[in-house]
């Protein structure tokens, strides 16, 4: 015969539950439970991203071959990789190839985008406008007074297409012209009809005219470095071999840029730079038209380093056992465009670079080389007011 259970006193109960209560924080009771019609307290807002920094102008020592830094953003609902890539003064290809996998015209709220803001400067003379094909990316050094800081300024480019390639060697600014008239060239105007484009045998100064609103004519017969009626297409091999700009990039060369500058035009896929004691590599694709041997990037490269004459490959002479060829060799395999460290010592890989990158706002940089207006015109007065810049304010140009 079992026995029987022992009941409780009645006070028991209550006093358990209040003995819980009592146990409970307040606030945990108080946002649990909430009287009817009451709307739930408001969560604290994150903390905004701060604002990142100018990507297009920097001061660099005479030893420095790397400016800028990697950063990473976070794209919105609206966005496209291009509003994000004019945004932060990159081109096209060159955000496309920094985030693989996301979609550029609906990368998703949230998204991380990296921004491939870091560079490793072109080997070639830092004198007047040097453009490098492969990272489709321009680099102007401002003359300067003697022992003045070297300065240099870095914007993307849309370049020839295939078949229309941008040509390469030294040449010189010889005008410079607003608001061109565009003559399109007999091949062009042929090239355009066959897909059923009818070109007009004259294009006059407005929002139709694919040479935007400052021009600069090369030494070079029918090549020019003009803007563009389209600047989602910067960053690409679009044009019939001229080199193309944002609205606001060449209006700042327009008025920095004297005629007569140098201009100097290389095709370097595969790039090594200092910055201070530390090496670095930047790779691109090679153009499908580019027939050199890449087959074996670093045997390339050190051929550079058999007979230095510049510093760049006299440290990496002096050092060069120290340098990891097999993660140059990697960066070269899969091109993503991103600055990456390979030496002297361990090679930081891509995933610890991205980790450590810092976090922006998606919006204009502090500094930013454009203003978010969309109308390179500003109204129909304002086009009209002749520029007073001691040249023709149109003159015509063949592409």
């Amino acid at each position: 015969m079992s026995r029987p259970v022992p009941r409780l006193p009645l006070l028991v109960v209550p006093a358990a539950l209040l003995a819980l209560v009592a146990c409970t924080p307040f606030e945990s009771l108080r946002h649990k439970v909430s009287k009817p019609g009451e709307k739930p307290a408001a969560t604290a807002p994150k903390p905004e991203l701060p604002l990142g920094t100018a990507t297009h102008r920097f001061i660099i020592a005479p030893d420095q071959d790397v400016v800028g830094h990697l950063q990473v953003t976070i794209a919105r609902h609206e966005d496209t990789l291009t509003d994000i890539a004019r945004r932060f003064n990159i081109g096209y290809e060159e955000i496309i190839r920094a985030n693989p996998g996301v979609d550029p015209w609906l990368p998703g709220e949230g998204t991380p985008v990296v921004l491939p803001t870091e560079f490793v400067l072109p080997d070639a003379p830092r004198e007047g406008l040097v453009l490098n094909l492969a990272a489709m990316r321009l680099y102007y050094y401002p003359k300067r007074e003697k022992d003045a800081p070297i300065e240099v300024i870095t914007h993307p480019i849309g370049i020839g297409r295939v078949g229309w390639v941008t040509p390469e060697g030294s040449t010189n600014v010889v005008a410079r012209i607003k608001d061109p008239v565009w003559i399109p060239p007999l091949s062009v105007r042929q090239e355009h009809a066959k897909d059923g484009d009818i070109l007009p045998e004259k294009v006059p100064p407005g929002p139709d005219n694919p040479l935007g609103r400052h021009m600069f004519r090369l030494g070079w017969p029918s090549y020019l470095i003009h803007g563009t009626n389209k600047p989602p297409g910067v960053g690409m091999r679009s044009s019939h071999g001229c080199i193309r700009l944002y609205p606001e990039d060449i209006e700042a060369l327009y008025d920095s840029m004297p005629i007569g500058t140098r201009v100097t035009v290389v095709n370097q896929p595969y790039l090594l730079g200092w910055r201070g004691g530390q090496l670095l590599t930047q790779a691109y694709e090679p153009h499908e038209d580019d027939k050199r041997d890449w087959s074996d990037v670093p045997k390339a490269l050190r051929k550079n380093a058999v007979k230095p004459r510049v510093t760049l490959w006299k440290k990496v002479a002096a050092q060069v056992d120290s340098i990891d060829w097999e993660a140059i060799r990697q960066a070269a395999a899969k091109p993503r465009g991103i600055a990456l460290p390979v030496g002297p010592g361990p090679a930081l890989n891509l995933e610890a670079l991205l980790a450590q990158a810092p976090r922006v706002r998606n919006a204009l940089p502090q500094g930013a080389s454009w203003d978010g207006v969309e109308d390179q015109y500003a109204g129909e007065p304002e086009f009209k007011k002749p520029a007073v810049t001691g040249e023709a304010d149109a003159a015509t140009a063949s592409r």
